[in-house]
């Protein structure tokens, strides 16, 4: 199994997809959508070819801390999504060689299912209750929107009263529902708010601040009984280490096509089970990600819920989560779970002449520039 090929694949709506092949013509995937970053990470795979070309597969350990430790510089957004797009590839090589699902590499399941949440709303969210609706009509029984649109360091009363109609709308219609802060609430606003929240019971609030605002979470955490969630701006275990420490966070949410692969995403998990801690990955992205998540998610005991990107208002273009799958029903979705996948490997297998012929032309994603009232830049 001696890696022969690394390539890369930007692809609509927003993704960026990795294929790796060995000698004797093994294939393995992986995804490295690093949003609106795909050209810097990209640009990883050129030191990754050299280094990783020529060695083995199966040696996916080894290949991690070299790929983490060897470049001298560690961690962020762009060298770890690019080296989560490689382990997960190198995850699937394993699995099809030895013909099992990569969950029976990791010691087995421990559920049969996945319970799968789904977005409504939009970046700036409305008409909340009829989207519940549709998502209810899905299957869905758990649901997540952004909290706010754009909103300044000390909001009006208004605006947080709209907040709380939206998701009591939700809540009325029978669902669960999470709400993501997005890092647009400053601390003013996000006591505040919370304080709101309470109740309505939500399933989490989701960054009710941004990470790096350390002391401000902690904070909020001893004021609040709702379950704080974060994690999507976390890279490493490392990252992941002080918010555990502090007793900050009740629900730690890497991203697996950012924080390490399955490799990290797992050892990060294993790291919050210890603080008693749940896990619900983070995933508004491609097939090959949400794939890589189902496979921690049947492994590990302390998953709770899974991000599940079908129909995100992201995905534009008639481009969605089934789109480059050759089997489309295997995230079939139940009363609100989704099957542990069967299949070698990651689970899946992929159209690849449809991704090689709409990465030839795809330009790439950039996110969106929110500003205020008066001009001021605003968190997106």
């Amino acid at each position: 199994m001696i890696i022969d090929r690394i390539e890369t694949f930007a692809v609509p709506p927003r993704w960026l997809f990795v294929r790796v092949e060995t000698k004797d013509g093994a294939v393995g995937w992986g995804e490295a959508s690093l949003e609106g970053h795909s050209e810097a990470v990209e640009g990883v795979f050129a030191s990754f070819r050299d280094r990783f070309i020529g060695q083995d597969a199966h040696n996916i350990e080894e290949i991690w801390q070299v790929g983490y430790r060897g470049g001298f510089y560690r961690g962020g957004p762009v060298l770890m999504s690019a080296l989560s797009g490689l382990d997960q590839a190198l995850w699937d090589l394993k699995g099809r060689a030895l013909g099992v699902p990569v969950w029976q590499l990791l010691g087995g399941k421990v559920r049969d299912k996945v319970e799968c949440y789904a977005w409504i709303g939009g970046d700036r969210p409305d008409e909340v209750g009829e989207a519940a609706r549709a998502r209810k009509a899905q299957g869905f029984r758990a649901l997540k929107m952004n909290a706010t649109s754009e909103l300044n360091w000390v909001a009006s009363p208004r605006d947080l009263d709209a907040v709380v109609e939206r998701a009591a709308a939700v809540k009325a219609e029978g669902l669960d529902i999470g709400l993501d802060f997005h890092g647009r609430v400053h601390k003013p606003m996000a006591r505040r708010l919370a304080e709101r929240l309470e109740e309505i019971e939500p399933l989490f609030i989701e960054e009710p601040l941004l990470s790096e605002n350390i002391e401000g979470l902690e904070q909020l955490s001893r004021m609040t009984t709702i379950p704080i969630a974060l994690g999507e701006r976390l890279f490493t275990r490392w990252d992941f280490k002080p918010f555990l420490e502090r007793g900050i966070v009740d629900i730690i949410q890497p991203d697996l096509s950012h924080a390490g692969g399955i490799s990290e995403v797992k050892r990060i998990a294993a790291q919050a089970e210890a603080y008693d801690v749940a896990l619900a990955p983070h995933c508004p992205l491609g097939p090959i990600a949400f794939a890589a998540c189902l496979q921690i998610a049947v492994s590990t005991p302390n998953f709770v819920i899974e991000e599940m990107s079908l129909g995100i208002h992201y995905n534009t273009g008639g481009h969605d989560l089934l789109t480059y799958l050759a089997d489309k029903s295997v995230f079939d979705l139940e009363n609100g779970f989704v099957k542990a996948p069967t299949g070698a490997g990651l689970g899946i297998n992929l159209d690849e002449a449809l991704i090689r012929e709409l990465s030839r032309d795809f330009k790439g994603w950039r996110n969106p520039i929110f500003r205020l009232a008066d001009g001021n830049f605003a968190e997106w």
